[in-house]
């Protein structure tokens, strides 16, 4: 079986990745839980020439000099795929996610309501959250669609690689790809500052400087959305921070309570009836109460302001759990994997009347 045959059975198999690793058989990701394709285990020389015939010249020198790669692959009519490549016990390997050819709307990916609010904003901050594989370029993208389809704005995409394509609608969208557009996230978002954008989007803030620069944009009366491998609201709000050096915090804490206008985070959890996965989200919104306790250092205070402010829009990651058990849609088990207050979320369900056994 060939490297296309694979991807295909991925995309037939509503996988959301596929892995090679030399001496296994290719495996996807569905649902979750590792499957793997009946078909003999991988030699080098077969993982070698399926992965590597995909790279042009400069893809392979630069594999081949850090041996590590991301980049991304469309197979047309079927679906495009972030690709990342790695040595492993000296041979290649190759992790292949399915990114998929339509962007879905937020009302598709089960979003919260307030996602609409966020794109509808002219300046601020808004990020996307949560652990790797749980969706967040595509909340991403699929914002940037919605912004692309109601208004008319120049959008200025930066990503290492570039998953979605957009099409110009009502908005001029700029799509870059960090080592192939240009030459860091850093150095792309500093310089689109000059390139009249309206909505500027990072696909990842990784660094000082990336973040730095958001913030500057954020202030300086444009729209950034942006992602960040950060589990909830309050480690989100403190991660920004403590990327600087101690005599710098407070000032970033007056810039961030002046910018931010919200952080949505995520988590995927296997619905009960074995079909796909269901998002539970987080919501934080920028009050004049957050903003006072980010500019005050308290953020501990973060999640009493979300539960008092649940007819704002604001929820806890807890209380979406809650709903989603309370509605059937998961289970009780699969609930408890991802609370972070277990006695919390147990008086949740006793509020709602839910049983538990």
């Amino acid at each position: 079986m060939n490297l296309e045959k694979l991807l295909k059975v991925a995309v037939e198999s509503n996988a959301s990745d596929l892995h090679l690793v030399v001496g296994h058989n290719p495996t996807l990701r569905i649902e979750g839980e590792l499957v793997n394709i009946d078909m003999p285990k991988l030699e080098p020389a077969q993982a070698d020439k399926m992965v590597l015939e995909l790279l042009n010249e400069v893809q392979l020198e630069k594999f081949n000099s850090a041996w590590e790669l991301d980049f991304s692959y469309n197979l047309p009519g079927i679906s495009r795929f972030r690709v990342n490549l790695y040595r492993s016990k000296g041979h290649v390997g190759a992790a292949f996610r399915v990114v998929g050819l339509r962007i879905k709307r937020p009302e598709e990916l089960g979003l919260p309501l307030v996602i609409n609010d966020f794109c509808r904003k002219i300046s601020g901050l808004v990020i996307i959250t949560g652990p790797t594989g749980v969706g967040k370029t595509t909340t991403l993208n699929s914002m940037i669609d919605l912004i692309n389809r109601e208004y008319s704005r120049r959008i200025i995409i930066i990503e290492d690689p570039i998953e979605y394509l957009h099409k110009h609608k009502k908005s001029i969208v700029i799509q870059r790809e960090v080592y192939s557009d240009t030459k860091t996230f850093a150095h792309a978002l500093k310089y689109s500052l000059r390139q009249d954008p309206n909505v500027i989007c990072v696909g990842e803030m990784r660094d000082l400087e990336t973040i730095q620069t958001a913030l500057t944009a954020a202030e300086t009366g444009h729209l950034v959305l942006a992602t960040l491998h950060t589990p909830d609201a309050i480690q989100t709000v403190d991660r920004i921070i403590d990327v600087f050096p101690a005599y710098a915090q407070q000032q970033i804490r007056i810039i961030l309570s002046s910018c931010i206008q919200g952080v949505i985070a995520q988590q995927l959890l296997p619905r009960i009836d074995g079909v796909g996965r269901v998002l539970a989200t987080e919501v934080l919104l920028a009050t004049s109460a957050l903003r006072n306790v980010i500019r005050e250092g308290k953020t501990e205070q973060i999640p009493t302001i979300i539960q008092t402010s649940i007819e704002v829009g604001m929820q806890l990651m807890d209380t979406s759990l809650k709903n989603l058990y309370a509605k059937g849609i998961i289970s009780y088990e699969a609930a408890l994997t991802r609370v972070k207050d277990i006695q919390h979320f147990k008086s949740l369900l006793e509020v709602s009347g839910k049983n538990i056994f």
